[in-house]
């Protein structure tokens, strides 16, 4: 199962800050080899990493392309739920934060035109106001940029940015070195 291995590769080099409960959600695109392969890792990996508080969950299907979303159920109602969030999502939509309702909507969203959701960086762990700010200014104007562009607090976008990436920068090296995603997993 080739795949196994991209799928592993991808969660460790894409998803290391959900992994380690740094943050809610991130996400990552994989290619595939066959319809077949690519559920039936989806499904493992949702059985693996279940009693971590972890699951996948895939955001679109291209041809042979999947946009697959990562993410830990209990944090993620925390971010839906923050001061601002539900009012900003209703505005897109969303009658609900609800989570599963909320990824539903989210997926639809990504399927309705060939423009990305930019609320999408609310279940991405992403200030309210820098994804307003994204939003308002068409992606310009930003004070800088990482993750995620940062229109408000620069200074502690900065500091995230660099514990996500040295959060990665470790995981990635251990995994090298043998260590399982499943040891490299937090638990809730």
């Amino acid at each position: 199962m080739a795949n196994r291995y991209l799928i592993e590769k991808c969660l460790v080099e894409h998803c290391s800050a959900t992994l380690a409960s740094m943050k809610s959600a991130n996400l990552f695109n994989m290619t595939f080899v066959d319809d077949t392969d690519i559920e039936e890792q989806i499904e493992f990996w949702n059985q693996c990493m279940k009693e971590k508080g972890i699951r996948l969950y895939i955001l679109r299907r291209q041809e042979n392309r999947v946009l697959v979303y990562v993410y830990r159920k209990k944090q993620l109602e925390v971010s839906l739920n923050r001061p601002g969030v539900a009012k900003f999502l209703k505005q897109y939509g969303y009658g609900s934060t609800d989570v599963e309702y909320a990824l539903d909507r989210l997926k639809s969203r990504i399927g309705e035109n060939n423009e990305f959701p930019h609320e999408i960086g609310i279940f991405l762990d992403y200030p309210l106001g820098d994804v307003i700010g994204f939003i308002t200014n068409e992606g310009r104007n930003f004070k800088c940029a990482g993750c995620w562009k940062v229109y408000c607090d620069e200074c502690a976008c900065r500091k995230t940015f660099e514990k996500y990436k040295k959060c990665r920068d470790v995981y990635v090296r251990l995994w090298q070195q043998g260590r399982s995603v499943l040891q490299l997993t937090v638990a809730a």
